[in-house]
């Protein structure tokens, strides 16, 4: 028989089959890379969402009435403190010092009337010429004038200060947030203006549920704030959490301030923070890499009592409903066991178990490559 002689690309395919053929028949396989768990102090953490804000923010607002008359920083604008920020027209405040000025001249010339009454009134009742009545009279009339010119030199101070409102400078050194009022409109007592913050002191602020803040324990609190639209994380240098709780929300607002000099932090941005409690007393399951599922054999439990177990979140095995691992079973195979989490630590590289291991298992890394080797050791039976 003449022999067929196929093309080259043909016979370059025959020749890639029957080498994945022989090696596939030869019982070649790929190792799967292990985790043994191993007892280990599991830190309580908390993830929640917060704003940040200022530590030193003020919002300025009119304490006169007036037009406004010049607006010297928009929003955005770096101030320093005692800059003036805006102007409001003193006319009115000035009229106010005039009248308050007129009052005392009027007062002072009462008193010098109601000075001279009383020492006359004084010098007659000596002489016998009035009675004591007419003197008390008189003395009681010079008293109150001259508490009428301390009155109207309050009001002339008070009118002075008032007129001092009409220039509003800046109370620290920071940025103008927003401006609240245009050139040129009138102002009122009460009504914002302007908006300044200082941006080298920020914080993050978040509201708790007190049950949560339990879960931390009752050491200190340390914390780190994520922010997300930068993929920055910064470790928080103080945490505070204040000691009452919203009446409406019923939980507790904490304060983590951000290190001194942070920049490029807005107030009001978004960011997440990560609160970490102190550790826990019992011992909790953690993973311990290993090379091959027969390295770890070495490795020893030092669990003393029992804990939350946490792995890799790379060892879990979801199929629809089923969440599951696959533990070594000490003859070089692995077997499927079926667990229920709990929540994942922070980061996301961990997650907690709560049934289903006992905390001295390994556990394949490749969860998928784990069950090809089970399932043909199973048919080669």
């Amino acid at each position: 028989m003449k022999p067929i002689m196929l093309p080259s690309p043909a016979r370059a395919a025959a020749v890639l089959v029957l080498s994945l053929f022989a090696a596939t028949s030869g019982g070649v396989r790929a190792e799967v890379p292990t985790v043994r768990i191993e007892a280990r102090g599991v830190v309580p953490a908390i993830a929640t969402e917060a704003t940040i804000e200022a530590v030193r923010q003020s919002t300025l607002a009119a304490q006169m009435p007036g037009r406004i008359l010049e607006l010297s920083a928009d929003a955005g604008d770096r101030v320093r403190k005692g800059a003036l920020l805006a102007r409001i027209d003193p006319a009115e405040a000035a009229a106010a010092v005039a009248a308050a000025e007129a009052g005392i001249a009027q007062a002072e010339s009462a008193l010098a009337n109601a000075r001279a009454e009383y020492l006359r009134a004084r010098s007659l009742v000596e002489r016998k010429f009035l009675s004591q009545s007419a003197l008390d009279n008189a003395r009681a009339q010079f008293q109150a004038a001259e508490a009428q010119v301390r009155a109207a030199r309050a009001q002339r101070e008070q009118a002075a200060t008032v007129r001092g409102y009409a220039s509003v400078v800046s109370p620290l050194d920071g940025l103008v947030a927003a401006r609240h009022i245009e050139p040129g409109e009138m102002a009122q007592p009460g009504r914002n203006l302007l908006t300044v913050y200082d941006p080298a002191q920020m914080r993050a602020v978040a509201d708790l549920a007190p049950q949560r803040l339990a879960e931390l324990g009752a050491g200190p609190l340390r914390a780190s704030v994520e922010l997300p639209a930068s993929g920055r994380v910064i470790e928080a240098a103080a945490v505070s959490v204040l000691p009452a709780a919203d009446a409406r929300t019923h939980t507790v607002r904490v304060r983590v301030d951000l290190p001194a000099g942070v920049e490029n932090v807005l107030p009001g941005s978004f960011a997440r923070v990560h609160f970490h409690g102190t550790p826990a007393a019992a011992g909790a399951g953690a993973a311990v890499p290993a090379a091959a599922a027969s390295a770890g054999s070495g490795v020893t439990s030092a669990a003393s009592a029992p804990g939350p177990i946490v792995i890799p979140a790379a060892a879990v095995l979801r199929r629809g409903e089923l969440t599951a691992v696959y533990a070594a079973d000490g003859q070089g195979g692995f077997t499927l066991r079926q667990i229920r989490l709990g929540r994942a630590l922070p980061g996301g590289d961990a997650v907690e178990v709560l049934s289903g291991l006992r905390g001295d298992e390994t556990l394949a890394l490749d969860p998928v490559q784990a069950g090809i080797q089970a399932r043909s050791a199973k048919a080669a039976r």
